[in-house]
């Protein structure tokens, strides 16, 4: 199908019989102004009270407060960065960037992913060494300082849950604050600790309590946006079984060449090779096989080119008819050699 800068497209069954080729349908969304409001919002309060509490960490000489204020900045940073992103993947595809800069919005969780486990390694650290040898601590700084942190992060929490989540930028953002809200909790306790006890350790424990929650954001974070970008199929897609459900349509004989992927986040794309029955509508099972993909497995981006039996880019195809339960064709054009399974009707697929 041939798509136009306005979105219109001419459909392969208005073309001569014949003429089978690629269908392409799509659906794109970009994230809305309010994302970007929210996020703004968030930035303003959160940059606003890292600098006081910078300045409040090192009075007490609360280690749990600094890295608090660390995990803000990188808030901060992990907003910036969302927001440039989201410029980025509005952009329209252009030039030798067929998709646009959608991916960039993947880029910036990555990067956030990254921010996390770097700086959970260092104040790990930096923990382990005040359990050996703990600092003097003012409790009642960090206790005041902390509940006001968590005033702040529930604030900044609330801006991001109205942004949209599915995206896994503004999600990045989302566990940063999330992450630092949790922090807070754990750093007030430790104030509450050394105030009433005097047990300065417990400002080093929250500390790595902290670490505990940064490690699982990043890691999260860094595994979905390394599944993007290597290619692998949307997380409870199987696309095995995906092909089989395909292949069982009335008058496909096979399916291969079947890959499935993400542009970004909540655009999921397809594109495969269909092979139908000599004397089958192409253009008909094109269309139940969209459909299909669009309300079953939320795949509005497929790309499917249907061809009939022995006539797949002139193709040499020999149909075998056998006793067993697989009458296959089996084609010796291009191919031959496919990427990955072959789905068949019947019980067996190789």
């Amino acid at each position: 199908m041939t798509e136009h800068a306005h979105g219109h497209h001419t459909d392969p069954a208005d073309r001569p019989h014949g003429s089978h080729g690629h269908s392409h349908s799509h659906a794109h969304t970009v994230a809305p102004d309010a994302d970007r409001r929210w996020l703004r919002a968030a930035l303003v309060l959160i940059t606003a009270f890292m600098a006081v509490e910078v300045v409040i960490g090192v009075l007490a000489r609360s280690l749990a407060l600094i890295s608090d204020a660390a995990h803000m900045l990188t808030d901060a940073a992990s907003i910036v960065l969302a927001l440039i992103a989201m410029r980025l993947a509005a952009r329209p595809a252009r030039g030798g960037y067929t998709y646009g800069l959608k991916r960039a919005e993947i880029l910036s969780a990555q990067a956030n992913g990254i921010t996390l486990l770097v700086l959970s390694v260092w104040l790990a650290y930096e923990a382990v060494q005040r359990l050996i040898a703990p600092p003097a601590v003012t409790g009642g700084l960090v206790l005041v300082t902390a509940l006001a942190g968590v005033v702040v992060n529930l604030i900044a929490t609330w801006f991001l849950s109205k942004a949209n989540r599915s995206s896994l930028n503004v999600e990045g953002a989302y566990q940063h604050i999330l992450t630092d809200l949790f922090g807070f909790v754990a750093t007030a306790v430790a104030g509450l600790v050394v105030l009433t006890t005097g047990f300065a350790r417990a400002d080093a424990l929250a500390t790595l309590v902290v670490v505990a929650l940064m490690l699982r954001a990043g890691y999260g974070l860094v595994r979905e946006s390394g599944r993007i970008f290597m290619e692998a199929a949307p997380a409870g897609v199987d696309p095995d079984a995906l092909g089989d459900h395909l292949v069982a349509t009335d008058e496909v004989v096979e399916v291969h060449d079947l890959h499935i992927w993400q542009i970004t986040s909540g655009q999921p794309a397809l594109s495969a090779h269909i092979l139908v029955a000599p004397g089958g509508d192409c253009h008909k099972v094109r269309r139940r096989l969209q459909e299909l993909l669009s309300t079953e497995y939320g795949i509005t981006h497929a790309t499917l080119q249907v061809d009939h039996v022995g006539e797949q880019d002139g193709a040499d195809t020999v149909l075998h008819v056998t006793s067993g339960p697989r009458p296959a064709p089996h084609p010796t054009g291009h191919c031959e050699d496919t990427h990955g399974p072959v789905h068949r009707p019947g019980p067996h697929r190789h």
